[in-house]
């Protein structure tokens, strides 16, 4: 892996294509924006409709003469060709490859349909030609109705190509987006290389196209000038720690994420057959589960068990208050600032324990030692700039440096910093490396669920009363 790559920058989502007005140009052209390609949800939608009118048609031609009967039977061949994978077809995809999983789909449905018509309605059921003419008629109107839209995608992914970045080993991702500038049909525009992997030449050729992104800055322009909305990984992305902070921020944005290459083997084995390629590139989305970042749950488990633990330590926060005014004078909050969510910065609350540039005295000493001068961090996670459980809250230009140094720190960001944390309960504090506390973080924010804050709430607990810092 090179070490003048971008550090995996939080990638800005994409903004709205827009034309510019023609004007006399009065120097060198400006870089044409791409223009506005086929939103994603439109190829699913129409091979989801062919599906569903084949069914219909399939009816028809075995002589079904109640519509109802196919109110189950098109949520089922739906069901069953999603899990099937056929609502995300490859870049290369045709109606002939799918005919195997159609016909396998379009018997089981059609199978289901039959046994429920004999065992419900004995005079409407299928005989065993009326079966195989509507299973036949299935296959045979779902191939026509998708090599439809196939053809119509490859029209329009010709004219209007998707921008996309490749990450891998340079070699081999320069090889790609050659054969990709060289064959439009495939929708997919190279617009960067950003290597990751194996060790790559210590420069790229003069004016090579794409360009190499060597820094966070130049990928960050890479992705907005480009309106970037697929990264084409040429390793998998777990093989490298680079790649698998990039991949967590394409799928963070919403991006369209490929394996292609050597990355798209499973568990080392060739490639399936059927398998899909790029001008000879073997190529298959990336099955990721959605992220888990808590959201709505995590937000109401936060302000229920902030609310409840402000009304109760009530009373002790105002008499911490009161001790610290009496002994250091008035101010009795310090505001430090911290990054959040998103790179957002916030002011940290906490009691003070010392004024600034003097030494703690006796009551700063005990509120240190206790932790009670967090109390305030309650209305932190009340206003949202906190959670209970999260990454540690990081001064602004260590978290930079940090991100610049580790790659996948920035990841951490995906997820409100907390009080305390996975990595906390595990001992790593703040002079913990940097790398360490970021793939505790990550591991967190990956398995979140309401049961492991709950578990981590605890053990931070139990760590208190051992009388060991737990965040």
């Amino acid at each position: 892996m090179t070490t003048d790559r971008a550090d995996a920058p939080p990638l800005p989502r994409p903004a709205p294509d827009t034309r510019p007005t023609r004007r006399p140009s009065t120097g060198p052209a400006a870089p044409a924006r791409p223009a506005r390609t086929v939103p994603r949800w439109a190829v699913p939608a129409l091979l989801a409709a062919a599906d569903a009118l084949a069914a219909a048609g399939a009816a028809a031609l075995a002589g079904v003469r109640d519509p109802a009967l196919l109110a189950p039977l098109v949520p089922l061949l739906l069901l069953l060709t999603s899990r099937a994978g056929l609502y995300r077809p490859g870049p290369a995809a045709t109606a002939l490859d799918e005919l195997a999983p159609l016909l396998g789909r379009a018997a089981t449905g059609w199978c289901a349909v039959a046994a429920g018509l004999a065992a419900l309605r004995p005079g409407q059921h299928l005989g065993p030609a009326a079966l195989a003419s509507a299973i036949a008629g299935q296959v045979v109107l779902a191939a026509a109705g998708r090599a439809a839209v196939h053809r119509a995608r490859r029209a329009a992914a010709r004219r209007r190509p998707r921008s996309a970045l490749l990450v891998g080993p340079e070699p081999a991702a320069r090889q790609l987006a050659a054969a990709l500038l060289a064959h439009p049909e495939y929708g997919l525009r190279p617009v960067g290389v950003v290597p990751a992997g194996p060790a790559a030449p210590d420069g790229a050729p003069a004016g090579a196209v794409p360009p190499r992104l060597r820094s966070a800055e130049a990928l960050t322009r890479a992705v907005i000038r480009h309106t970037v909305r697929d990264a084409v990984f040429l390793l998998l992305p777990e093989s490298d720690p680079y790649a698998a902070a990039l991949l967590r921020r394409f799928q963070g944005q919403g991006a369209a994420i490929w394996l292609a290459g050597p990355g798209a083997a499973r568990d080392g084995r060739p490639p399936a057959p059927g398998t899909g390629h790029l001008w000879g590139f073997p190529c298959r989305p990336l099955e990721t589960a959605a992220p888990r970042r808590g959201g709505a749950a995590k937000r109401a488990l936060d302000v229920l068990l902030a609310s409840a633990a402000l009304l109760a330590t009530a009373p002790l926060l105002l008499g911490c208050a009161l001790a610290v005014r009496c002994a250091d004078g008035p101010g009795v909050l310090s505001r430090r600032e911290r990054t959040g969510r998103d790179g957002r910065r916030f002011a940290l609350l906490r009691l003070r324990t010392a004024r600034p540039g003097a030494r703690p005295g006796p009551v700063g000493r005990w509120l240190r030692r206790t932790g009670l001068d967090g109390l305030p961090q309650l209305w932190n996670v009340l206003r949202g700039d906190l959670s209970l459980v999260g990454p540690r809250p990081e001064r602004p230009a260590r978290a930079a440096e940090f991100a610049r140094r580790h790659p996948g720190y920035a990841a951490r960001h995906r997820m409100p910093p907390g009080i305390t944390g996975l990595a906390q309960v595990h001992g790593l504090r703040e002079g913990a490396p940097a790398e360490d506390r970021a793939r505790f973080d990550n591991l967190y924010i990956d398995s979140w669920s309401p049961g492991q804050d709950l578990l981590i709430l605890l053990r931070a607990a139990a760590r208190r009363l051992r009388g060991r810092e737990g965040g």
